[in-house]
């Protein structure tokens, strides 16, 4: 899998989810799986992505709690 692929990839995902904002847990998800192929193939995770992974899961979390 080409780098420039997932970065399509996930600008795809934030675009949809700024459209539709309750589709934003699907994007986390979508990320997640992203970053897990790239792992199982051997690939280095990008700092920035993970960092973006850690900060939505963060952000999901103290959503949950809110409710």
């Amino acid at each position: 899998m080409a780098f420039d692929d997932l970065i399509t990839r996930i600008n795809l995902f934030f675009s949809q989810a700024e459209n539709e904002a309750e589709d934003a847990h699907q994007v986390l998800e979508q990320l997640h799986a992203e970053l897990a192929q790239l792992k199982a193939t051997g690939q280095p995770l990008p700092a920035d992505l993970v960092r973006l992974e850690a900060l939505l899961d963060q952000e999901f979390k103290s959503r949950v709690v809110r409710k």
